[in-house]
């Protein structure tokens, strides 16, 4: 399911004309990183889920990290990107087309992938400096960082010092810049004088809203808090959330509540 939709949402891009455009644009890319975020951990994790025998070998779970953080890093530079599209659409109108032109767009849908990919490898490759000396049992569905450092018997300080440079100059920038348009565009929303433009320009960002506060809350309850010694349910189904149920409900939200997307399913379907 996850994978079909986000799929539909490219063919529909694809195929119509109208869709042509930068807001579209990012969410095409938004879609194909849903679709390869929840590829990297929900085979393996439903292959486990009918098997007794549930191993990984060290090489593959590295591999898991890898794309695991690429992805999600990616999609968090993607979704900066996409504020600043509707900061611009809302709050400079007039100037929109020059200042969102296709050049714009490539160039920051490039630094997204681009910086998804150096911090994704900068932590694998610090992974490379671990030992594991047992029970090498991950609480958790599939390989992730914070777990894969649980089982090391090597001291962890420099790839926990890495982690927190990374955050520093690299995610709360990307977290700031997905923000700070908004306080623009709700101060620019306010000074509308009729409601019905106030909730036409408020529509446009509502589903950018609503995946932001879905991916960064689970982000945030998941890794931005004292990890427990013993990773209870709690733990795990927030992992699934993550992973499993916000690459599925992203493009439900995307095209329940555009029209044009519906518009162009529609006209698909007929």
């Amino acid at each position: 399911m996850t994978f079909s939709g986000n799929l539909l949402i490219l063919v529909l891009i694809h195929n119509d004309f109208r869709l042509h455009t930068p807001m579209y644009f990012f969410l095409g890319n938004l879609a194909c990183l849903d679709a390869s975020s929840s590829s990297v951990t929900v085979p393996r994790m439903l292959a486990d889920l009918l098997t007794d025998v549930r191993t990984i070998s060290l090489t593959a779970c590295r591999a898991q990290v890898f794309f695991f953080l690429l992805f999600a890093n990616s999609e968090a530079f993607l979704l900066a990107g996409m504020s600043y599209d509707r900061y611009v659409a809302i709050c400079h109108p007039l100037h929109y087309s020059h200042v969102m032109s296709w050049e714009v767009c490539a160039q920051l849908s490039s630094v997204a992938w681009a910086l998804g990919f150096s911090n994704s490898l900068i932590h694998t490759l610090c992974t490379h400096r671990l030992t594991f000396c047992g029970p090498n049992i991950i609480q958790g569905f599939f390989c992730d960082l914070p777990l894969l450092l649980q089982l090391s018997c090597t001291d962890t300080f420099i790839n926990i010092l890495v982690i927190f440079l990374v955050v520093l100059f690299i995610a709360l920038p990307a977290l700031l810049n997905t923000v700070i348009p908004y306080i623009h565009i709700f101060r620019t929303i306010l000074r509308i004088p009729t409601k019905e433009r106030k909730h036409k320009a408020f529509s446009t960002c509502a589903s950018h809203l609503s995946v932001v506060f879905i991916f960064y809350g689970t982000i945030i309850f998941t890794y931005l808090r004292p990890a427990p010694s013993h990773p209870g349910i709690s733990d795990k189904l927030v992992s699934v959330i993550y992973t499993v149920i916000t690459p599925l409900l992203n493009p439900f939200i995307y095209s329940l509540r555009n029209k044009e997307l519906k518009g162009a399913l529609i006209k698909k379907l007929k």
